[in-house]
């Protein structure tokens, strides 16, 4: 590990458990996180040689500058919260109930606050610009980094580098990929239009039910069937409501999911093969439907090589024993990083917040999700690394 770098992550460490455990208490939901930027705010405008500014009101961007020109680089964290309700027994659980820091967006913005407060020391070393982006509604599509793109966030900006907790992953090590790491992320809605009828005479209706629990089944076969098993996506129904009664049979039901997939023609080809299904179904059983694909869903993962390459030499060159493990597959999880790098180079990675004293069965997203603070040292060092590698070295 680099002496020097060691030392400003050590400086800085309390606050940024502080910060974290401040989060984790007040957490805000997706385009909801006024209260968050303004303690961002709060916090940073007290730091010499800092610009802050807000393209969005529930976002914060700090500027930092150094004395000779370079290249600039952007850091990003997200900021908001879940819909959950917290059950993890943390001294400092959520006092926002039904909202919960369950995906480590916490710690992804208490690591930020500590790069912040480093580099704004280091501007008569550093040759260039460092954007620090404190994103808003990573969550929810069709989420907070089209905002922030369509505003100008990334003008003249050459490289972009983010990282999140991963609780399956020890402490000190790092997972990404030298290129897909994450799926595309679509919703759909179905509505199955039958024809209601009492519960004793069912040759008098259209039922809904019968037709629904058909098509998830047959759903199950584009991936099995219609699709090359290299390239499987995923196809998850998650919501399947028809309002009768024990007595009633319903006129329609409501279905919804998400479909994901690491390949872009396999994205476009999956609303059609749903389509198809639906409408064979509905029409063997005398019914109608409503299919529709909610825009805005988040575009496959890419790292860029480039931008993978210059984090390998980072943890070669200055943060050794920490370990950079290569994937051996991408997730089927989504990621708002991923618009950023539609437009430029840039690279993802998870950063391990593991701990053999939390339920190993616990994951993200999880109310009983709890989060290793010791991880969070390691991912300061990785943005710290960065900084020094781009623009110090």
């Amino acid at each position: 590990m680099n002496l020097e770098i060691k030392s400003l992550v050590e400086s800085v460490k309390d606050d940024v458990v502080h910060w974290r455990r401040h989060f984790h208490q007040n957490p805000e939901r997706s385009f909801q996180e006024y209260k968050t930027a303004e303690y961002i705010k709060k916090e940073l405008e007290t730091l010499p040689n800092v610009c802050i500014s807000q393209l969005t009101p529930t976002s914060v961007q700090v500027l930092i500058k150094g004395n000779a020109p370079g290249k600039k680089i952007a850091l990003r964290a997200d900021i908001d919260a879940l819909p959950v309700e917290e059950n993890s027994g943390e001294p400092f659980s959520s006092t926002n109930k039904g909202s919960m820091h369950a995906c480590g967006h916490d710690s992804h913005a208490a690591i930020l606050m500590g790069a912040v407060k480093i580099a704004s020391k280091l501007t008569s070393k550093i040759k260039g610009e460092i954007l620090f982006i404190f994103q808003h509604a990573e969550e929810l599509p069709p989420g907070g980094s089209i905002d922030l793109i369509n505003a100008g966030v990334l003008d003249k900006v050459d490289m972009i580098f983010g990282i999140h907790a991963d609780p399956t992953i020890p402490v000190g090590a790092f997972l990404t990929s030298k290129s897909v790491y994450c799926a595309s992320s679509d919703i759909f809605r179905i509505i199955i239009k039958g024809r209601g009828a009492h519960a004793s005479m069912p040759q008098k209706a259209i039922d809904p039910i019968v037709v629904g629990s058909q098509f998830v089944n047959a759903m199950q076969t584009i991936v099995s069937r219609r699709i090359d098993p290299f390239v499987a996506p995923v196809i998850t129904i998650a919501t399947f409501v028809a309002e009768g009664e024990f007595n009633i049979i319903p006129d329609q039901a409501y279905l919804a999911g998400t479909f994901r997939t690491h390949q872009k023609a396999v994205r476009e080809e999956i609303p059609i093969l749903i389509d198809q299904t639906l409408k064979g179904i509905t029409e063997a059983f005398g019914a109608k439907y409503d299919f529709e694909v909610i825009k805005g869903g988040y575009p496959v993962g890419v790292n860029d090589e480039g931008a993978y390459n210059i984090v390998a030499e980072v943890f070669r060159d200055y943060l050794q024993p920490y370990q950079l493990i290569l994937g051996k597959k991408p997730m089927y999880g989504a990621e708002d990083f991923s618009r950023y790098q539609e437009k430029i180079p840039g690279c993802f990675m998870f950063y391990g917040a593991g701990s053999e004293k939390f339920d190993q069965s616990v994951m993200l997203h999880s109310s009983k999700f709890r989060l290793n603070e010791e991880g969070m040292q390691a991912g300061l060092s990785v943005h710290i690394g960065l900084i020094y590698k781009l623009l110090i070295d």
